[in-house]
């Protein structure tokens, strides 16, 4: 094996640790950001909150109820 061929091996193991190393790193990072499970949770409820209450608003606004009806809305909407 002549100088060349060392020098070659050489930067292809490094280049290769260096690749696994990324993969690895990211692998973990993809295990830990999965494991967010309760922050999850709880953005997936305030999402449904938030599409309940534009529900809510859409309804207010395309329906003819009168001022009383209207100012009940909005004060379920505010106890929530």
């Amino acid at each position: 094996m002549g100088p060349f061929s060392m020098v070659v091996a050489i930067v292809f193991i490094v280049t290769l640790g260096k690749v696994l190393t990324t993969r690895y790193r990211a692998l973990g990072q993809q295990r830990q950001h999965g494991a967010d499970g309760a922050d999850t949770a709880g953005m997936r409820d305030e999402v449904r909150q938030l599409k309940e209450r534009i529900a809510v608003l859409e309804r207010v606004v395309t329906d003819n109820h009168g001022s009383i009806g209207l100012d009940r809305e909005i004060e379920r909407l505010r106890d929530r």
